[in-house]
């Protein structure tokens, strides 16, 4: 059955009008992304087809270009949109963390997942704050594997220096899929705390992120 056949209350656009985004399912939210289907096969249809065949949401919107394009009904433009959509709401969130304080926030676990969840290679980042915990900058300091690349606390000590940052958060990313933190991310915590505390500069917490999942080491009291 084509999409303007379906009753209105339950057609995706109207769906959201009526009951607010949050009311959608992924398939229904995909759809309106996606806004056409193809022949025989709606544009509810075919985002469930996506779905199933990426995962779920989050694994389609971490795929890579050449994945993303390669899929039947997706597209270079698809890609670029969906690129974009991304961005904004990292910039959103940025901007909401810039304003109010981050410590124990739920909005800093966000930010990290909006950041680090999707991408394939392990990144250690650290969100530099202001004396009020408000977010000063995100920045990406190492990539690779946490326990064989090298990261030096010095450079986390340079950074937040140059920020002029009272605080800050440290984060980095299992692309594994498992957000457990490992010896390995407990050890470099420490380190990096104990050498920042040398300039008066307090670690906050360390969020570790995958895809659909964020573990927070101040929480677990882990550092």
């Amino acid at each position: 059955m084509q999409l303007n056949q379906w009753p209105q209350s339950i057609r995706p656009r109207e769906k959201l009008l009526a009951q607010g985004a949050n009311a959608l399912t992924d398939a229904e939210l995909l759809a309106i992304f996606l806004r056409t289907g193809l022949p025989g096969c709606n544009v509810v249809q075919l985002a469930h087809q996506l779905l199933d065949g990426f995962g779920d949401l989050c694994h389609l919107m971490a795929a890579s270009q050449q994945q993303f394009c390669q899929a039947k009904g997706l597209g270079t433009a698809k890609y670029v949109q969906l690129q974009a959509v991304m961005e904004m709401a990292r910039r959103v969130m940025a901007t909401e963390l810039s304003r109010v304080a981050v410590d124990g926030s739920e909005a800093a676990k966000r930010y990290a997942a909006s950041q680090l969840a999707h991408l394939p290679n392990e990144t250690f980042a650290v969100l530099l704050l202001d004396s009020q915990h408000r977010l000063i900058k995100y920045k990406e300091l190492f990539h690779g594997t946490i326990n064989q690349a090298s990261v030096y606390p010095r450079i986390v000590v340079q950074e937040a220096l140059a920020a002029n940052a009272a605080a800050l958060i440290l984060c980095h990313n299992h692309p594994s899929g498992v957000a457990e933190p490992s010896n390995a991310d407990i050890h470099i915590t420490q380190t990096i705390r104990d050498a920042l505390a040398l300039v008066d500069i307090t670690v906050l917490d360390h969020l570790v992120v995958a895809q659909g999942a964020v573990t927070s080491m101040a929480e677990r009291q882990l550092m």
